[in-house]
């Protein structure tokens, strides 16, 4: 989508400084961190919420996991811990229509959802 910030991120429209980068997804730094380390893993392929997958979209969110965890492991935030994210819709507090999920550690973080 051409009004799609991420969108324009992943497509070089804006220039950004990608910490990992492959076929399928991008690693950014959130412009608004909440911690130290606050990681944004981004897919490629437009999707605009998690209420909008299908099951040909099984292996793309698997990736999206695992280059979670290679990221943590890369900025050390694995061993203590961190928190993983998708934020879904308004109620869920999602401001940018396209998937992605935050990876934030390096600190404790004491939001906790049950």
């Amino acid at each position: 989508m051409e009004d799609c910030i991420f969108c324009q991120v992943a497509n070089r429209k804006i220039p950004s400084q990608f910490l990992y980068e492959d076929d399928d997804v991008i690693v950014v730094n959130d412009l608004h961190p909440v911690a130290p380390v606050h990681l944004l893993i981004i897919p490629k392929k437009h999707i605009a919420t998690l209420a909008d997958i299908t099951d040909q979209d099984q292996l793309l969110l698997g990736k999206i996991m695992l280059v979670a965890k290679q990221m943590a492991d890369k900025t050390g935030i694995s061993e203590k811990g961190f928190k993983a994210v998708f934020n879904v819709k308004q109620w869920g507090g999602q401001s940018i229509y396209h998937i992605h999920l935050h990876v934030v550690g390096g600190a404790p973080l004491h939001i906790h959802v049950a």
